[in-house]
């Protein structure tokens, strides 16, 4: 089964991160340390492929890795240093 991509994966509509499932493309993944988050939720807004998920009470559960792309920034925003990027390679 092939789906049909654009020419050089040319992003042609917006919001449309969640029809293909890209996590396969990075080296590099967030590991969420649970015992130093504090829910602060600033990972959540700054993850530009809405990969973390939460509870709608402010309670992340983790990051769906099957979107993520391992840019880090989600690492790179939190005060509490709860994400760690470790690699695929």
């Amino acid at each position: 089964m092939s789906k049909k991509f654009s020419l050089a994966g040319m992003i042609t509509k917006d919001g449309n991160s969640l029809d293909l499932k890209t996590g396969d493309w990075r080296i590099r993944y967030p590991v969420h340390l649970k015992e130093k988050c504090k829910h602060c939720m600033l990972c959540v807004v700054y993850c530009p492929e809405d990969c973390i998920r939460h509870t709608e009470d402010a309670k992340l559960l983790g990051m769906d890795l099957q979107y993520c792309k391992g840019c880090g920034v989600c690492a790179k925003v939190c005060p509490f240093d709860a994400i760690e990027m470790k690699s695929d390679v």
